[in-house]
This record gives C-alpha cells, structure tokens and sequence, in this order.
C-alpha cells in the first residue's frame, strides 16, 4: 500500500480504536478501496466492522436501502443517495462510524452537471449528524478514485477527533 495511504488509515484506526469506535464503509467509484486501505492495517479487526460495495443502483437498493426515488430524482452521484447509503451501512452494521462515497471516477460517463471527477460523500456516526461534501478530484480513474480514498481516511479521522462522546 502506498505510504500516505497507510499513514491516513492508521491515523484513522488509532483514533477509532480510543474511542472504541467501529467502522463501516459504503463504496461505490472506490470498489471497496478504503475498506482494503484500513484491513492493511494490521489490527484494523478492532475497529473495522465491514465494507458494502455497491457499485450498481440495485446493490445500493438492496445492500444498503437506499430508495428507488431518491436514485431516479437525484442520480447515484448525488448528497441525498450517499445520505441514505451512511443510513444503511449504519443500520446494517455494529459500527459507530459510518462513511459512503459514490462518483464519477472516468474516463467516461461525466456530464456537463456531473463532469468526471465529481465524488460525494457522506460520513457520520450514530450519536451525530450526518456530513456531507461534493469534491471534484483530477486525473485518470485511478487518481479520482485514490484521492476519493485519502479525502474520506482524512475527513473520517477529522471527524472522529472532533465528535462529542
């Protein structure tokens, strides 16, 4: 694993892990990266309770209960569809924190409202809200998906030492 890649993911364990925090991930663009970004980590059992890869609409439906109406208002690269995918990862799983990403990662299928490059996320845990961001990352598919991957370890770190117990 790459080393900034590997220094995210522990920060982010040695966080959960004081707090004796879970960790649960819903990925679509990534394909299950930042659950093999913090299993790299040996020890990551302690805090990492499982990864939902639900590349397609129908997995978000049936994985994770994210509704048929949100999908066809909003588009599966949209705030409200990675909202109800933190509900889902949240309700079908231990975890105490949750995040959810899905994007457009490339070469193809961006437009002029969802260029490629555009990724939304959400994270959140049990006890407090749910936050959400739109970033738009640059390069090939690999690149999107590998900045998607080190935005949410940072952010879930960031979130994970600032929440309230």
């Amino acid at each position: 694993m790459d080393q900034e890649l590997e220094l995210r993911a522990r920060h982010l364990g040695e966080c959960l892990r004081a707090r004796g925090w879970l960790l649960a991930s819903a990925e679509s663009c990534t394909g299950g990266w930042i659950a093999e970004a913090v299993t790299a980590i040996a020890g990551s059992s302690e805090w990492f309770d499982r990864g939902f890869v639900t590349y397609s609409n129908r997995a978000k439906q049936e994985m994770l209960g994210v509704s048929a109406q949100t999908l066809a208002q909003h588009g599966a690269v949209s705030l409200p569809v990675v909202r109800e995918m933190i509900a889902g990862a949240l309700a079908h799983s231990a975890a105490d924190l949750a995040v959810a990403v899905s994007g457009i990662a490339g070469p193809s299928g961006g437009t002029p409202d969802k260029p490629v490059g555009m990724v939304c996320l959400a994270w959140g845990s049990r006890a407090g809200a749910v936050e959400t961001s739109t970033q738009q990352f640059v390069g090939d598919r690999e690149a999107v998906r590998r900045q998607t991957v080190l935005f949410a370890l940072e952010t879930l770190a960031a979130y994970c030492t600032s929440a309230t117990r």
